[in-house]
């Protein structure tokens, strides 16, 4: 809102009384609004309209005094998908749209004026509860993101933010005339020590287990593909969703480029956050692995496993982790009291094996963190017994030891 709201006084012959009338700035329609000040005709009551006009157009300028607008939750959706998302890497579109979803399953808003401070609150409150969320209309099943499990405060304060930027950019608009005020969250506590992961990085032992299950798991048609896959998790510390979107020809995707003195990771502007195309550097047991494959084969997917309905394409990515979770229950390696491997623990295995070779800047880079305080929180110096266990062979390996120098000194 700003200056461009103006407010006049009317007078109208069958009407006793002043009235202020205005633009609406969603609909652009005219507003009326009747007043308590008597229509005399003397100066004093016209003063006193010209008055609350004045505060009217300060109150709407502030969005304090807006009359409700029938601009609907789908209208604006339809907009803000249309006209902003495009803009945005792919995973952060995927992101916003089941955050609507997950929105419009909870919330049911009707209208964008709906959304207040009420029922973001409620919103909240659904996501801390696990509420199983309910399919919209017309759809045989909720959303994805999470949609019948208890929210993590981050994760929900993940699911504002992108509310709170739509939001603004409705009252940019000004399809909105204020942006609600936000639920405020709990604060996790975070020691300041490394933080403790929701898993751990599984041994090579307990990796070789895995290989050694997946023929039981997927049948000896696939298990070769299986295995193949499950050492390029181990090898290249790719995400879930990163791994499956790894083609050997398609620019619009992730692909090795083994070309040059370096084989590099291309990422293109679509799919990275910061809409640039990026060349990352691969672990060498990794190019190895593809080396390995024939050129002749070197298309499509780079990882070929077969989808549910035998189709070619790419795997459901829920279908994949659910599988490797099978994998890691058969050859029976938990990383916790409750949780078998993941592909997670497979890439967490990956960064902590190449913690112990690298400067916390070049893991950074490796492992494609955002933030070097994520490296350092999860992998540099969290393992203390292994910097335990370097330490005392350096101390037997050399010539004279600590403790024969300290003798000596007493002497």
């Amino acid at each position: 809102m700003n200056d461009e709201i103006k407010v006049w006084v009317m007078e109208y012959a069958d009407r006793p009384n002043y009235h202020l009338q205005w633009k609406d700035p969603v609909t652009q329609r005219r507003k009326t609004k009747a007043t308590k000040i008597p229509r005399t005709g003397k100066a004093r009551e016209r003063k006193c309209a010209d008055r609350e006009a004045r505060e009217l157009e300060n109150k709407l300028a502030a969005g304090e005094a807006v009359i409700p607008s029938r601009f609907s939750w789908e209208e604006f959706r339809r907009r803000y998908e249309a006209e902003v998302i495009p803009g945005l890497a792919v995973r952060t579109a995927e992101k916003i749209s089941s955050v609507f979803d997950r929105f419009e399953v909870e919330i049911a808003p009707q209208r964008l004026w709906d959304v207040d401070e009420k029922r973001l609150s409620a919103f909240v409150s659904k996501l801390r509860q696990g509420a199983p969320a309910k399919p919209k209309p017309g759809c045989k099943k909720p959303p994805k993101e999470e949609s019948t499990g208890q929210l993590s405060e981050s994760t929900i304060a993940g699911h504002l933010a992108h509310l709170k930027a739509a939001l603004n950019w409705a009252k940019n608009q000004k399809l909105l005339p204020q942006v609600p005020a936000f639920p405020k969250l709990k604060r996790a506590k975070i020691s300041k020590g490394a933080k403790v992961m929701r898993g751990r990085p599984i041994t090579t032992e307990e990796f070789e287990r895995m290989l050694g299950q997946t023929k039981e798991v997927v049948g000896a048609a696939e298990s070769d593909d299986w295995n193949f896959y499950l050492q390029g998790l181990w090898t290249s510390g790719l995400r879930l969703t990163e791994s499956l979107e790894l083609y050997w020809d398609r620019e619009d995707k992730l692909h090795p480029v083994l070309s040059g003195r370096y084989p590099m990771l291309r990422i293109p502007a679509e799919l990275e956050k910061g809409h640039k195309d990026r060349l990352l550097p691969m672990a060498p047991e990794f190019v190895r692995l593809l080396e390995a494959v024939p050129e002749r084969d070197r298309t499509g997917p780079v990882f070929k496993l077969n989808r549910m309905d035998g189709k070619l394409g790419p795997a459901n990515k829920d279908r994949v982790s659910k599988i490797i979770s099978k994998i890691g229950a058969k050859a029976k390696v938990k990383v916790d009291a409750k949780k078998t491997a993941s592909a997670h623990d497979l890439r967490r295995a990956f960064g902590e094996r190449w913690a112990a070779r690298l400067m916390p800047a070049q893991l950074m880079e490796l492992m494609r963190h955002e933030s070097i305080d994520t490296t350092l929180s999860y992998y540099v110096g969290r393992n203390a017994e292994r910097t335990a266990a370097i330490l005392w062979d350096e101390h037997e390996k050399a010539a004279t030891p600590v403790a024969n120098l300290a003798n000596q000194a007493t002497t």
